[in-house]
């Protein structure tokens, strides 16, 4: 993955998979993926990338650090 920065749903769920993440499954208002016990909800397909912002409150609640996400 390129630096921390704005990135593309499908991006986003294709690095989600590497770091161990199943799905995504449908939910109620979101889709979301699953590793042990965390329940990672992902933002519905809009036009244009997610933010720099919105991405770093994905990643805190998946408990991935910035770090490792730029590893991939």
């Amino acid at each position: 993955m390129p630096t921390f920065g704005p990135v593309k749903r499908q991006d986003l769920i294709g690095c989600l998979r590497q770091l161990g993440f199943e799905g995504s499954f449908a939910g109620g208002r979101h889709q979301y993926m699953l590793k042990a016990e965390i329940k990672l909800a992902l933002p519905n397909p809009h036009q244009g990338d997610i933010s720099s912002d919105l991405l770093s409150r994905i990643l805190r609640q998946g408990g991935i650090s910035k770090e490792e996400w730029e590893k991939l």
